[in-house]
């Protein structure tokens, strides 16, 4: 399986960003072909440490980094692609991996 995590970091106006993140943005993503999964953090985020400069965390799972890399590519991975500059005021860090079971 392989896994896309975006790290949202803490926007300008934390109520737009999760009016459009959750109103706008997930359903674009959730149609992007071969998604398996999406989770998103529930609360705040936070280090062992204390707090994070991150305010919402998302994994999205597909089949392997072939899939993830289709799934970018296509429209409508494009359009979710597209969508994040939009609300994402803060910034974002993406990574995508293949996992194994250890």
């Amino acid at each position: 399986m392989a896994h896309v995590v975006v790290m949202y970091k803490t926007p300008k106006d934390i109520a737009a960003f999760d009016e459009h993140y959750f109103k706008i943005h997930v359903p674009l993503a959730k149609k992007m072909p071969g998604l398996r999964k999406f989770e998103v953090s529930k609360g705040s985020v936070a280090t062992p440490a204390g707090p994070s400069a991150f305010h919402l965390i998302a994994t999205l799972y597909f089949d392997d980094l072939a899939a993830v890399k289709a799934s970018f590519a296509s429209a409508e991975g494009k359009a979710a692609a597209g969508d994040v500059p939009k609300f994402a005021t803060g910034g974002a860090d993406m990574i995508l991996f293949d996992t194994r079971e250890v």
